[in-house]
């Protein structure tokens, strides 16, 4: 058994694992931290960032870079980017043969943003599994992403400053940039409509067959609508995997814990990426920042995915504003996908907490954002050019993308409200790290708040957890086994397990210590018929079987011999029938042999017992015979005496 990271980022992972003569790939997450070495996509048409500038280089000739190469990148608030379409880190495609994948596993919806660069350009033919609210938010979440970067496309992809000679020249943090010549443009909308056509939908335990070799089964993750851990099994072995996983009690289902317990290996992975900071915390600081901007006159700007915590956020802030007295106050969600997100949230409620279910029956809208979107407290547009100018009041509250700041709708309000003191840009998604995001904008006038929501689990909560289920191993990043870099005497921010756990990163194959030792065979029932056991042992008989072993579809089934066969006897090269030899068995007993050895005239015996086993003495005919627990060994220099121990040896066994 054996597994292969693909990701260089443990949040969003991608493995591929061997088991059983079977590939499947757990999750295909898309790395997009690539785009914030890129210029921002701005809104409207012809116009750059305000701070991009060309890049004047300084020191020696020698070094400087060709002007052809400059052209390509520039200058944004003291950061040298790239100035062409976005390209994204996909997982590593080289590693593996990714056409023989048999199987792609989806915990989640933010873990499978890179599916139509697996399926689409690598000739996969196998099926991919995951529950319909994963399905349909990571479509809307794919096709945000093409829609902000198709709105204000750039002419070509920037390919010249990836010269290894070329990047040593640049500063950092492009310098550092991690395999930039494996980065990829974004896929088409042909592409995520025909990647997902090879899905196959499944529900919260139902089990699904692999060719016959392994059943997998979902369980509830409880970090987002329709996220889960998937469990692997063969008949003797058990695999656990384990990713965006949250034990709070939130919008989704809550986390099942009872189908992962006590496996044989268990994979983790996609832990908090805020390991200080907790999320109710956050939350709190965020409606009190906002409520103290938008009291004093002033906008707040949100940086946005179009699902997941957005929905929190639309329902804490409400209520906290409302407390403030600042109920007038309006909140507008910009995204392409934002009608769409909207109204899927509230059609799914079998996929809800319970507390978000029984609202379904009264019957309410599960969520309150129905509520504000129908009092108008919340308004939801797909773009500026789409109503938003001719119903727009500040001061206000306004959550758009993409958290990144290089594309949509957010681009284009930092230009407009940056300028002012009084207006605010709160970060919560913990994707990007807020200053790189904000760099090409800098200096900023806005106030700038970092509050990281993060639901998944930390590693208090995953070290309870892995008490709890008990694994006999335990993989994870090599990341987890060590503190932030920021904060390296917080030994508390790491994984503790005992064994010591195996540890991934890209690029990297594991060998699972898990060895398959047995295999199910069924026997048909004519054959089972001409059986005749012989007991061993109280409650075990057993019985010689001579039969057709037939394989198919990983299944073994033992079927009777056709009659032309079983006339058939073996026999020697003079033509001679060989007869059967008996199969011997057991144990012998030392007082079976000691009555044996009397009954055959061996008169003077000694029995001495020691930590292994016990030793017989024959002092007459100087032999030993040691016996243990596994095995009887006979020392003796007679011929004679060697063949009448070995005749009372045989019959203290039993025969076949």
């Amino acid at each position: 058994m054996k597994l292969v990271c693909l990701s260089d980022n443990p949040s969003k992972p991608c493995f591929i694992l061997f088991f059983k003569g079977v590939r499947i790939m757990l999750d295909c997450g898309l790395d997009i931290k690539q785009l914030l070495h890129f210029v921002p996509l701005l809104v409207v048409p012809g116009f750059q960032v305000s701070k991009a500038r060309s890049w004047a280089q300084g020191g020696d000739r020698r070094t400087r870079v060709p002007d052809d190469i400059t052209q390509e990148l520039k200058d944004c608030g003291g950061r040298l980017l790239v100035d062409g379409a976005p390209e994204f880190a996909i997982p590593e495609t080289d590693m593996v043969e990714l056409s023989s994948l048999d199987a792609i596993l989806i915990s989640s919806y933010s873990c499978m943003l890179a599916l139509p660069y697996i399926t689409e350009y690598t000739g996969f033919r196998g099926t991919v599994y995951l529950t319909e609210p994963t399905l349909h938010i990571g479509r809307q979440y794919m096709e945000e992403l093409v829609k902000y970067v198709e709105r204000n496309p750039k002419s070509a992809v920037a390919s010249k400053w990836k010269q290894e000679n070329i990047i040593k020249s640049l500063p950092a943090p492009l310098r550092d940039a991690i395999n930039p010549r494996q980065w990829r443009k974004l896929y088409t909308l042909h592409d995520i409509n025909s990647a997902l056509s090879k899905v196959q939908l499944v529900g919260f335990s139902q089990k699904v067959d692999i060719f016959g070799s392994l059943t997998v089964t979902p369980a509830s993750s409880g970090c987002c609508i329709g996220s889960c851990n998937w469990i692997i099994q063969s008949t003797f072995e058990k695999i656990c995997y384990v990713a965006g996983t949250s034990t709070l009690t939130t919008h989704p289902r809550p986390m099942e814990q009872a189908p992962l317990k006590n496996a044989d290996i268990l994979v983790l992975s996609c832990l908090t990426q805020t390991p200080s900071s907790l999320p109710d915390p956050m939350i709190g600081e965020f409606c009190i920042n906002a409520a103290v901007t938008v009291k004093n006159g002033g906008n707040v700007l949100v940086p946005c995915y179009a699902s997941g915590v957005t929905f929190d956020l639309f329902e804490c802030l409400s209520g906290h504003l409302e407390q403030c007295g600042l109920a007038g106050v309006p909140m507008y969600f910009l995204s392409p996908v934002s009608d769409s997100t909207l109204a899927y949230s509230n059609i799914f409620a079998e996929w809800l907490s319970s507390s978000k279910q029984s609202k379904v029956f009264l019957p309410e809208c599960p969520f309150p954002h129905a509520d504000l979107l129908a009092k108008g407290r919340l308004k939801n547009f797909s773009s500026i050019h789409s109503g938003l100018t001719t119903d727009f009041h500040t001061p206000c509250v306004l959550f758009a993308g993409h958290p990144s700041l290089r594309m949509g709708d957010i681009v284009h309000f930092i230009e407009l409200w940056g300028g002012s003191a009084a207006n605010t840009i709160i970060f919560t998604e913990p994707d990007f790290p807020h200053l790189d995001a904000l760099a090409p904008f800098l200096p900023l006038a806005m106030r700038v708040c970092y509050c990281p929501i993060d639901t998944s689990l930390n590693f208090s909560q995953a070290n309870k957890l892995i008490r709890d289920l008990r694994p006999l191993h335990l993989v994870v990043s090599e990341t987890y086994m060590k503190p932030p870099v920021l904060e390296p005497l917080r030994n508390d921010l790491t994984i503790e397990f005992e064994p010591s756990p195996l540890t991934y990163k890209q690029g990297e194959v594991l060998s699972l210590p898990v060895k398959r030792q047995f295999e199910t065979v069924e026997m048909e029932s004519e054959l089972a018929s001409t059986l005749e056991p012989v007991e061993v042992k109280p409650g075990a008989a057993v019985s010689m079987v001579t039969a057709s072993l037939v394989s198919r579809d990983n299944k073994y089934i033992l079927k009777r011999l056709p009659r032309s066969v079983q006339s058939l006897k073996k026999r020697r090269s003079d033509g001679t029938v060989l007869w059967r030899k008996p199969y011997i068995f057991g144990s012998p007993s030392l007082q079976a042999i000691v009555e044996g050895l009397k009954q055959q005239g061996f008169t003077s015996l000694k029995v001495e017992e020691n930590e292994s086993g016990s030793i017989i003495h024959l002092m007459k005919e100087d032999s030993l015979i040691q016996v243990d627990g596994s095995s009887t060994h006979i020392i003796c220099d007679s011929e004679d005496v060697r063949l009448r121990l070995r005749d009372v040896m045989l019959k203290c066994l039993k025969q076949l």
